[in-house]
C-alpha cells in the first residue's frame, strides 16, 4: 500500500495539468501534490510586491481566519502553526525566508561567516514599535530567556538553540554563566554567534520564531505575551486588538524599518473553529483567504470546490506529516508489540481517498517528501518501508503484546485530538478501523487547543493526534525532537543510541555521515519502537480571492502575510 516514487510522480503530473492553484497561499494558477523542495509560491502570483501595473484597493485590510487561538505570543513559548502565522507579522529575526525558501537580510542587513563563527550586522534604522532601537543586546536577552533553566514553563523549542556553543550545557545547568554561550553583543549593532559545528541551514534557523528578539520590557512580566497593550514588537505589524475567542488584529507598524514595502494597513483574523463556517464566510465575501495553514476547508467540500473555485482553490504537497503518537509510558502502549499492532491495522489509502480528500499520500515513515537528502530528496533515498499494513500480523502482535503484559482484556483506550472537523473525521475513521480489524473499542475525545497541548506535554494521554511541519529544510527538523527530554518529545520515548546518532549528526557537516545517522534514527523511531503511527503526508488546501496578491508559501506550508496586498476587485 506504500506509495512508490513512480506513483508520486504520476500523482504530481495528474494534478499539475489541472486548473487548481498551487495552494497554501499560492496563486500562480499551477497545482501539484508533490512536495516542492525549496520552492515556494504565492497564490497571488510569483511577485510578492506590487508589480506597478495593478491598482491597489483603497481598503488594505486582509481578512483571514485562525481555526485555533494561539495560546501565547511569546516567541520563547510558541510551538504551533497558529502562533507562527501571527508572529511572522509581528516579529522579524536576523533573517527571513524569501519566496524561494532562502534566507534574506532582515533585522541583520549583512553578515560574515568564518567557519563556525557568524558576525551579524544589524540595521541601524531598525526600531521596536515603541521607537526604541533594535540592538544586538535584544537578541542576547531573548536567546538567554529561551535557554535559561529558570524559564517557566521551560521553552519547548530550547533545543533549536543548541547549535550555539555551550547552549545545551547552559540549558541543562551544566554551565551557569551565560557569557560562556556562543552569542555576544560586540556593540549595539554587531552580534557575534559561535556554533558548535558547521551547520548548512543555520542562517535559515535565524528566521525561526524561537530566534526572534524580544524587548527588554518583558523581563519579570509573566503576562506580557497575552496582553496586547504590552506587546512591543519589531516586525511589520503590531498587535492592536485581541478579543479572546473572537478576533485578533494586527496593524501596520509605522516604526518598521521596511514600512514602505508593506501595503496592508491591517490584518483582521477571526477565531472560528468550524471549517464550514470559515468556507461560508469566504463564499460570502467576508474572508479573503481560507484553508491551511491557519484555517480549514471542509474535506467533503474539496471535490465540489475543485469545480466551483477552480481559479481560487489550490492543493500543494508540503514537507509535513500527519501522525498519531503513543505515550510509551502509559498502558497499554508501553508495549511495543501493541503499538505495532495498532499502526498496522488501519488503511491509510482509504483515509486519504475517502476522508481527507486533498491528495495526501499514505505515510509509513516520519520524514516527509520535500526534505533534502544527499543527492535527492531524503524520502527518495530512504524509502518509508519501516512497517506495512498487515491485518493478520497485527492480530498476532496484539495477542503477543497482551500476553507480555498479562492482559486478558485491554485497558480502556482514549484517542485525543484538538478541535477540528478534519481531525474528528480522521479520528472516527481510525477508531472504526481499530474496532473492525482488532475488535478494540477506542474512545475519541476532542480537546480545545491549549488543553490538548498541555495534556500532550504532561503525558496525560494514551494516543494523540499530532502533526509536524519542517522548520528548515533538513531531516534534522523532524528527528532531533525525539531525543531524551526533548522539548517537543511528548511521548516519553528515550533511547541512548538514538540520542547518540542525533548528537553525532549535529556535530559534523559530512553529508554522508549525517544521512546515515538520520536513516538509522528514523528506523529506531518507527521500525524498532513504533513510537509514532504515521498516517499521511500533508497537502495544503486553501483558497484565496483573485484580488489578493503577495501571500508567500514556503516548502513546508508556512505562510507569510507580511508582504501581501489587495488590488481592486
Amino acid at each position: 500500500m506504500k506509495k512508490s516514487k513512480s506513483l508520486l510522480l504520476l500523482l504530481t503530473l495528474v494534478l499539475a495539468v489541472g486548473t487548481l492553484l498551487a495552494a497554501c497561499g499560492s496563486n500562480d494558477k499551477k497545482n501539484s501534490a508533490s512536495n516542492g523542495g525549496n520552492n515556494a509560491t504565492s497564490n497571488s502570483g510569483e511577485k510578492a510586491a506590487n508589480s506597478g501595473d495593478e491598482k491597489l484597493a483603497a481598503d488594505q485590510t486582509l481578512r483571514i481566519n485562525l481555526s485555533a487561538e494561539p495560546p501565547t505570543f511569546d516567541p520563547a513559548q510558541a510551538q504551533d502553526s497558529q502562533a507562527n502565522t501571527v508572529l511572522k507579522t509581528m516579529y522579524e529575526g536576523l533573517t527571513r525566508m524569501d519566496d524561494s525558501g532562502e534566507p534574506q537580510p532582515a533585522a541583520a542587513e549583512k553578515w560574515e561567516i568564518d567557519g563556525t563563527k557568524y558576525t551579524f550586522h544589524l540595521r541601524q534604522d531598525a526600531k521596536w514599535s515603541n521607537g526604541d532601537p533594535v540592538t544586538a543586546k535584544d537578541f542576547v536577552f531573548a536567546w538567554e530567556r529561551v535557554l535559561s533553566p529558570n524559564t517557566q514553563p521551560a521553552a519547548p523549542y530550547a533545543y533549536q538553540l543548541y547549535y550555539l556553543k555551550n547552549a545545551q550545557e547552559y540549558n541543562e545547568g551544566k554551565v551557569t554563566d551565560f557569557s560562556q554561550v556562543g552569542v555576544k553583543a560586540i556593540d549595539d549593532y554587531t552580534l557575534e554567534v559561535e556554533i558548535v559545528a558547521p551547520t548548512p541551514y543555520f542562517l535559515g534557523l535565524t528566521s525561526f520564531y524561537t530566534y526572534y528578539p524580544v524587548h527588554s520590557s518583558v523581563k519579570d512580566d509573566d503576562k506580557w505575551a497575552v496582553d496586547a497593550s504590552k506587546m512591543i514588537v519589531n516586525g511589520a505589524f503590531t498587535l492592536t486588538n485581541w478579543i479572546k475567542g473572537q478576533t485578533i488584529e494586527v496593524t501596520k507598524n509605522e516604526n518598521y524599518w521596511d514600512k514602505d514595502s508593506i501595503k496592508l494597513n491591517k490584518i483582521s483574523m477571526s477565531l472560528v473553529n468550524s471549517s464550514a463556517t470559515e468556507l461560508a464566510s469566504y463564499q460570502n465575501g467576508e474572508l479573503d483567504r481560507v484553508g491551511h495553514p491557519n484555517g480549514e476547508i471542509p474535506t467533503d467540500q474539496i471535490p465540489i470546490l475543485k469545480d466551483q473555485l477552480k481559479d481560487e482553490l489550490g492543493i500543494k504537497g508540503i514537507a509535513s506529516t500527519y501522525y498519531y503518537e503513543f505515550n510509551v509510558t502509559a498502558e497499554p502502549f508501553d508495549n511495543v508489540n501493541i503499538r505495532r499492532a495498532f499502526a498496522m491495522a488501519i488503511d491509510r489509502q482509504a483515509i486519504v481517498d475517502n476522508v481527507t480528500l486533498g491528495g495526501q499520500l499514505p505515510a509509513f515513515g516520519y520524514v516527509p517528501p520535500g526534505i533534502k537528502g544527499v543527492n535527492d530528496e531524503y524520502r527518495n533515498e530512504h524509502k518509508d518501508d519501516y512497517f506495512t499494513e498487515n491485518l493478520e500480523e497485527a492480530k498476532k502482535l496484539l495477542e503477543q503484546g497482551m500476553q507480555e503484559k498479562g492482559y486478558t482484556k485491554l485497558p480502556e483506550i482514549t484517542l485525543i485530538y484538538n478541535s477540528s472537523d478534519a481531525h474528528k473525521k480522521v479520528a472516527l475513521a481510525v477508531a472504526d478501523m481499530w474496532k473492525k480489524n482488532l475488535g478494540i473499542n477506542v474512545k475519541t475525545e476532542n480537546q480545545e487547543w491549549g488543553v490538548f497541548i498541555e495534556n500532550r506535554q504532561n503525558l496525560n494521554y494514551q494516543v494523540a493526534r499530532a502533526g509536524w511541519t519542517a522548520d528548515y529544510n533538513d531531516p534534522m527538523t523532524f528527528l532531533d525532537m525525539w531525543v531524551t527530554g526533548g522539548g517537543n518529545n511528548d511521548t516519553g520515548f528515550t533511547n541512548a543510541e538514538y540520542d547518540k546518532l542525533i548528537a553525532e549528526a549535529k556535530s559534523t557537516d559530512k553529508a554522508e555521515t549525517r544521512d546515515a545517522n538520520f536513516s538509522k534514527a528514523e528506523e529506531i523511531l518507527i521500525k524498532d519502537n513504533q513510537v509514532l503511527m504515521p498516517i499521511y503526508y500533508y497537502t495544503n488546501v486553501s483558497a484565496e480571492k483573485p484580488y489578493l496578491k503577495g501571500v508567500v508559501l514556503d516548502f513546508s506550508g508556512g505562510v507569510d502575510y507580511s508582504r501581501a496586498y489587495l488590488t481592486e476587485k
